[in-house]
């Protein structure tokens, strides 16, 4: 049997404003749309990686806790259509989290609040709960949505293991040399690669630079994702630039990251090269953002490997 693609994180429910900018602060505008739909990056890189797994259903399992209330259930509903396995602790003291998106109608460009609810609850004993699962698999990944101290855990469950870590540090948080060594991938943007080292990334030089400085900190490789300009992996023996792979006019970019990590992971876990990995994960970003959402934009594995075929 496969090994199988493990992740910790939290779901949300995302609700969706488009509008033309932004309201200050005590003014009330008129916005273009509203949609509400599943988010969080950690069920976001579960559903991309589940849809851009060969032979699909049975081989991502997500780790989490949701609420007992309607949007616990679209969690549920979003993981079954993308065939996740859930691994969900439920919590009756709190609820399923939620997060307002702001969409500049222009350009696509976001701005996010999350409540994580039950999910900022995921505890060091959740995490134990699945030492086995976390154990068997051949990729662990997680993000910094629910506590630091879960995901410290998992990662050096899976370290012990053997298994492929994978951490998208997402929000920025500060972390110490100690948990980036657990990490054989560390997949910033630009602005979490500025917030870890302290320098800035707008361009690939600088990338490179920033990568350096994780490195140092005992991390095996980076991938710093950078938006239009594709993504950069380094590591103590190679750096290569890999440029955006389009699939069509940008619609939007939320979910963008999630979806290069989900296919990154699932690359991985098929044994690829790792710049091949990173190539598959621009491939499935760059399908995402042609689409709006978050986990309903994610794409399916033969509409990923068209693009790369293609590109």
């Amino acid at each position: 049997m496969t090994k199988p693609i493990v992740i910790l994180g939290i779901f949300v429910a995302d609700t969706a404003y488009r509008a033309e900018r932004q309201p200050k602060m005590g003014e009330t505008i008129l916005g273009n749309s509203f949609v509400l739909g599943p988010g969080g990056k950690g069920s976001n890189q579960s559903v991309a990686a589940a849809m851009a797994s060969a032979g699909n259903g049975g081989k991502v399992h997500f780790i989490t806790r949701l609420g007992r209330d309607a949007f616990a259930d679209i969690a549920r509903a979003t993981w079954a259509r993308a065939g996740v396995v859930p691994e969900v602790t439920e919590d009756g003291e709190s609820y399923t989290g939620a997060a307002y998106i702001f969409i500049e109608a222009a350009t696509g460009n976001n701005a996010i609040i999350v409540a994580p609810g039950a999910a900022g609850r995921v505890s060091v004993e959740d995490v134990e709960a699945k030492r086995a699962l976390i154990e068997s698999a051949s990729v662990f990944v997680t993000q910094l949505e629910q506590p630091i101290p879960a995901a410290r855990r998992a990662l050096e469950i899976a370290r012990a293991a053997g298994v492929v870590t994978i951490l998208n540090p997402a929000p920025a948080a500060p972390l110490d040399d100690a948990m980036l060594a657990l990490c054989d991938f560390v997949t910033p943007n630009e602005s979490e690669a500025e917030a870890l080292t302290g320098l800035p990334v707008t361009n690939v030089a600088e990338a490179e630079a920033a990568a350096d400085a994780l490195l140092a900190k005992g991390v095996g490789a980076v991938v710093v994702t950078l938006g239009g300009n594709g993504a950069l992996y380094r590591d103590r023996s190679r750096s290569v630039h890999v440029p955006v792979i389009s699939a069509g006019p940008v619609v939007e970019t939320t979910g963008a990251g999630d979806a290069f990590n989900g296919g990154f992971a699932v690359a991985l876990s098929e044994g690829r090269d790792v710049v091949d990995a990173v190539r598959f994960g621009c491939a499935t970003a760059g399908i995402s953002v042609t689409r709006p959402g978050t986990a309903p934009a994610m794409p399916a594995r033969a509409e990923i490997e068209a693009l790369l075929a293609r590109s």
